[in-house]
């Protein structure tokens, strides 16, 4: 789909923009909610998230909007040099783009992505995430939460991506650049 390196960076954009407030949606809301409303007594989450002062990056609790904020920049910084070359050249290893229909070559594209972007993502969450306040650190304690967090995030980020992340990014993608490209052709 995108074609210069402008537009693979509005779609990587577009994929971590919506990617970014499911997982923070998923993992605060679904994962850790229960957990939250229990510790503080608060009937929703949204409630107990703000009775604890913020979630707990780094050892410091900080507002719903700068997690979000940390992870798409981290999140785009890893897609953009990292998850989307190397899944690009995976899976021409495997398929040639003429040869193949292009839904199989988008799907694997998708499953390779997730396959790189879940679990560096996840190690990333882990260190940020990581119990500070709880003993003192630990590899064994990070790499358990890194296992944890792919095992919960992993079929999340597959289905999520193949059924509904990246076919709303493309349909985005696809009338922000039509749109680009009529106003080409009016210009003439």
């Amino acid at each position: 789909m995108p074609k210069t390196k402008f537009q693979r960076m509005v779609f990587a954009f577009i994929t971590v923009l919506i990617t970014v407030h499911a997982y923070v949606f998923y993992s605060l809301y679904v994962i850790n909610g229960g957990t939250f409303m229990q510790l503080t007594g608060e009937p929703s989450v949204l409630s107990a998230i703000n009775a604890m002062g913020g979630v707990s990056v780094l050892g410091r609790a900080v507002p719903i909007w700068a997690v979000v904020i940390i992870e798409f920049a981290l999140a785009y910084t890893l897609e953009i040099t990292v998850g989307s070359p190397l899944s690009f050249k995976l899976v021409c290893k495997v398929f040639a783009p003429g040869d193949v229909h292009p839904v199989i070559f988008e799907t694997a594209i998708i499953t390779a992505t997730v396959g790189i972007m879940c679990p560096a993502m996840s190690f990333l969450a882990a260190i940020l995430y990581y119990p500070y306040g709880a003993a003192a650190f630990s590899v064994w304690t990070l790499l358990a939460n890194w296992l944890k967090l792919v095992c919960f995030n992993l079929p999340f980020a597959f289905f999520s991506q193949l059924l509904f992340i990246q076919p709303a990014v493309r349909t985005i993608f696809k009338a922000l650049f039509r749109v680009r490209s009529a106003e080409k052709e009016t210009a003439r």
